[in-house]
């Protein structure tokens, strides 16, 4: 079997680790102190501490590193913020954030079918059929462009509050930035269950990696001005993060509901309090 002309090879890696992986996600986001009201929300922060010093550590890696590598990018490309007309070419920036976006489709799709929506699934496989060919490996997207086949964006760390597995604390990874630990598992196991990992070998599977790593870097340059902002405008970017990275990742997975209380036991935080 071939992939864009590739040999492709059987799975050898076991997927017991995947499972093992949540269950050590189910017992330490259960195992974790209880949450405080901070900021209008419920934030479950016990490493704060750490986290914080992994802040630092980002924060100053996107200032002399990242962010000037992602402006000379979005420099040299044209506004990829602003909608796009399907019949106007497509910039080299564009074209390596589709290339690694179509990657991912894979993987995705396995989380659908584990979340028990083989919709989702099948629309991320027919996206990721007609990107690999027409698309030319993903650098175009006739998929949207031309049939109308939308991303439908997941994750383990979903599949994860699908199966019911609780958010657990706030934290910050070095370069990967804000997570918890539902969602740092996840991100280990999005590694094991992705078809491209069992089936490239090695220079293969190498490629595939670095482009959806300049598919991430290619996000950060389109939205440079909102994360230069928060990183270097606030008076506490970390809690400001913290904030913003909560709450939009509740909304993505519907726990921001009125009905959803992940929580019985949370803790008011006195405002006097240090």
């Amino acid at each position: 079997m071939e992939w864009l002309g590739k040999p492709l090879r059987p799975i050898r890696r076991p997927l017991f680790p995947v499972f093992a992986l949540a269950l050590t996600a189910l017992v330490a986001a259960g195992c974790a102190s209880a949450p405080v009201q901070r900021d209008g929300i419920t934030i479950n922060d016990p490493y704060e501490a750490q986290n914080r010093r992994v802040h630092a550590f980002n924060k100053g890696l996107d200032a002399r590193v990242i962010g000037p590598v992602a402006n000379r990018l979005k420099g040299s490309d044209d506004d990829d913020t602003a909608p796009r007309d399907p019949d106007a070419p497509i910039g080299p920036l564009q074209m390596v954030i589709n290339a690694g976006r179509n990657l991912s489709l894979p993987v995705k799709s396995v989380n659908g079918l584990l979340q028990g929506r083989p919709g989702d699934a099948g629309a991320n496989f027919a996206r990721f059929a007609v990107n690999s060919t027409v698309g030319l490996g993903g650098i175009f997207d006739p998929a949207t462009d031309s049939f109308g086949l939308t991303e439908r964006n997941t994750d383990f760390g979903q599949t994860l509050a699908v199966w019911g597995v609780p958010e657990g604390a706030y934290l910050e990874l070095p370069l990967l930035g804000p997570s918890t630990q539902r969602d740092a598992v996840g991100q280990v196991a999005d590694l094991l269950i992705d078809p491209l990992y069992h089936l490239l070998d090695g220079p293969e599977a190498g490629a595939v990696f670095g482009l959806r790593v300049a598919s991430k870097a290619g996000d950060r340059a389109r939205f440079g001005d909102t994360v230069d902002g928060i990183l270097q405008g606030s008076a506490d970017s970390y809690a400001q993060t913290r904030l913003i990275w909560l709450m939009n990742r509740r909304f993505d997975l519907g726990e921001t509901r009125d009905d959803y209380d992940p929580y019985d036991d949370v803790e008011v935080m006195d405002p006097d309090q240090d």
